[in-house]
């Protein structure tokens, strides 16, 4: 690598990374925190790798000061959270629990007493138990519980709070979550999943309504997506792929920005006052969050095909599509391959399929695993880290240098953490934890992040 790629970032362009409650939190029965769906999918036998639990995950609610320390250290312009729903609310609705509140409340001050913006999730992906037993994201009424959780923080940290997201990644929700039963809250509904993808723009849409009543500003949403490959050019791939595209891409983003499903065809899966909810969905937004990691690469289906090497999971029969290997590219220690030009392809993608219904884009998450930790001297010398981001930075430039409003760049993560049903043995932090002890120790590519942010700053400043 030679230099920095950021001296052509312009000056406003903003620095962040970005964590989740139930990955980073721990303190899952203390402070007046009710159960939520993670917490009851970890205590089901073999669904997360070597049992294991966020029950006390990187314990920052108990270090949450001195994550702020590191934080400033790397000179952060942002930090990307996510409110834990059941720590606020612990019956999902109802009564508020003053101490979760006053929680987020002393970290949101700490980080702009570092001059650090929050950023803030509200869902992401840890419903509260007591929602779910009433049908959860399958059930029309989760959408308003969404917007009154929306209303409590908004009024609390409106003044404080820079960037809004009601949801991160409702595309893995929906799919790992309730078409094929990998993550919380386990359920394996195949294509009736939709009904809860649905419920959660409508629910985003509601929540979009509440913070603007409560005065906030910043909205967006920080949304999965990637490009879709044809595995060849033959008519049976190509609709395989088209197919898969318009389920993991354009089922998500066309309800937001657009007003509409991407086709007939998931509207009639639905149930519900589907065009009046697609009026609230598309409420306007002041950015748009992409969450990038990986291509995928999509064939027809071929009786007997299984998914060894392409993903963590097995998927169901009788799909009409089928994952393949992306062969060429290093891979991560968690194997997803590493595509730099991936990241400028799905932003040039949004920038000419939403046109001018598009507004500003932030990256909210971009990251990687490698199983790296300290060596003899104590340092973690993570230095595929340090390309993979490099790489993404300079392939995010070239799109912006081709038109697209790209406004800012969040590393995942800050800490390494529990990721979901892999554990804690997929590593994916700027600092390294060792969950034994909760010792943080900074990576390499914690002193290049900060090199970039500070090399940008002395340009721009």
């Amino acid at each position: 690598m030679s230099g920095h790629p950021t001296a052509a970032f312009p000056p406003e362009f903003v620095w962040g990374t970005a964590t989740a409650a139930y990955q980073i939190e721990g303190a899952v029965t203390e402070g007046g925190r009710g159960p939520s769906i993670w917490d009851d999918f970890c205590a089901q036998p073999g669904a997360i790798v070597r049992g294991e639990t966020g029950a006390v995950a990187a314990d920052h609610y108990h270090r949450w000061e001195s994550d702020v320390d590191l934080m400033s250290q790397l000179g952060l312009d942002t930090y990307r959270l996510s409110l834990s729903w059941s720590r606020i609310l612990p019956t999902g609705s109802g009564a508020v629990n003053q101490e979760g509140l006053d929680f987020y409340d002393r970290l949101i001050d700490r980080l702009c007493a570092a001059a650090i913006t929050p950023a803030v999730t509200l869902f992401h992906w840890d419903l509260p138990s007591a929602l779910q037993e009433q049908g959860g994201w399958m059930n029309r009424d989760t959408a308003f519980r969404l917007g009154e959780f929306a209303q409590i923080v908004g009024d609390r940290f409106a003044d404080r709070v820079g960037m809004w997201m009601p949801l991160n990644e409702p595309v893995v929700h929906t799919l790992y979550g309730h078409a094929l039963g990998v993550h919380a809250p386990g359920l394996s509904l195949g294509f009736a999943a939709f009904q809860a993808a649905h419920h959660q723009l409508l629910g985003h849409g509601v929540a979009v309504d509440a913070l603007r009543s409560a005065g906030c500003s910043g909205i967006g949403i920080a949304s999965n997506h990637a490009p879709v490959r044809a595995a060849s050019d033959s008519p049976e791939d190509v609709m395989a792929a088209d197919i898969y595209d318009h389920v993991v891409n354009w089922m998500f983003a066309d309800p937001i920005l657009l007003g509409k499903y991407p086709a007939d065809e998931f509207a009639q899966l639905l149930t519900g006052p589907i065009d009046e909810d697609l009026t609230i969905i598309s409420a306007p937004l002041d950015w748009y969050g992409i969450n990038y990691y990986e291509p995928t690469m999509i064939a027809a289906p071929v009786e007997g095909q299984g998914t060894d090497g392409v993903l963590e999971i097995d998927l169901p029969p009788g799909l009409p599509f089928a994952p393949v290997a992306i062969t060429g590219y290093p891979t991560t220690d968690f194997g997803w391959p590493i595509v730099p030009e991936g990241l400028g392809e799905i932003l040039r993608t949004f920038h000419s399929r939403f046109g001018e219904s598009l507004p500003p884009i932030y990256i909210t998450e971009s990251g990687c695993s490698f199983h790296d930790a300290p060596n003899s001297a104590g340092e973690v010398s993570d230095t595929a880290r340090i390309e993979y981001h490099d790489a993404h930075l300079r392939a995010l430039r070239s799109a912006m240098d081709d038109g697209v409003d790209v406004r800012g760049y969040f590393v995942w993560s800050l800490l390494d953490n529990f990721e979901w049903a892999a554990g804690y043995q997929e590593r994916f932090g700027l600092v390294h934890v060792d969950f034994e002890t909760q010792q943080r120790t900074p990576k390499a590519s914690f002193e290049w992040y900060r090199s970039v942010i500070a090399a940008h700053k002395a340009v721009t400043s």
